[in-house]
């Protein structure tokens, strides 16, 4: 996947300025982004603000951590029962 020109606070400050009233179309010929871009980020992002993204963040890196800790776990106990089996 390729990734964004704009970090996330920008995406979010973005978003902010179509919020306050600013017209989509002269946000995204100001920005240099197409306006589905606009809106992608849009569902995405709307109605974030800069703190509950980075939380989001790190919720979502401490869900791959745990994933990755309980397939470890699964994997072994597996192994163990199948050893077990033999015996």
């Amino acid at each position: 996947m390729r990734k964004s020109r704009f970090s996330e606070s920008q995406i979010v400050s973005i978003l902010k300025e179509a919020e306050n009233g600013r017209k989509v179309k002269d946000l995204c010929r100001e920005h240099g982004i197409s306006t589905a871009c606009f809106y992608q980020w849009k569902s995405k992002y709307g109605g974030l603000e800069a703190s509950d993204l980075r939380r989001l963040k790190e919720l979502e890196a401490e869900n791959n951590r745990l994933k990755k800790m309980y397939a470890d776990m699964a994997l072994e106990h597996q192994a163990m029962k199948d050893l077990l089996g033999k015996l």
